[in-house]
């Protein structure tokens, strides 16, 4: 899980998201209202719901373009449930929430490093011999 996570308001616009994404290396940014997580844009989304049909990314906000409802997970979540709601739900990000709190968020990528050193690990001790 990556923790902090980057968070933006509702109302700002792509053009301010998009922004920050730039500057902090990031693909995807949590949308908030009232400090509370109620969506998740990424760069695709950008791209396909405000580049390609040729919105102006200076006026159009966050709320517009967010994907919503957030799928979450708890950060006790096993890997295998998390690549299962990932799979039902054709999603490649999940948000991670403990006690309605936003504590992370979890990537495709992140879940197959962690299933990697998982194997490793399992392989040492045949490796040793």
């Amino acid at each position: 899980m990556r923790s902090p996570v980057i968070t933006v308001n509702s109302e700002a616009s792509v053009k301010e998201a998009a922004e920050i994404m730039a500057r902090k290396r990031i693909g995807c940014i949590i949308v908030t209202e009232r400090d509370t997580p109620v969506g998740i844009v990424t760069e695709r989304d950008i791209l396909e719901k405000v580049v390609a049909p040729g919105l102006d990314s200076a006026t159009t906000t966050m709320r517009e373009i967010m994907s919503h409802p957030l799928i979450t997970v708890r950060p006790d979540e096993s890997i295998i449930k998390a690549a299962r709601i990932m799979k039902r739900d054709n999603v490649r990000r999940l948000v991670v929430l403990e006690d309605e709190k936003l504590v992370g968020v979890v990537t495709e990528r992140d879940l197959l490093r962690a299933a990697a050193f998982h194997v490793a690990i399992s392989f040492r001790p045949l490796l040793q011999r």
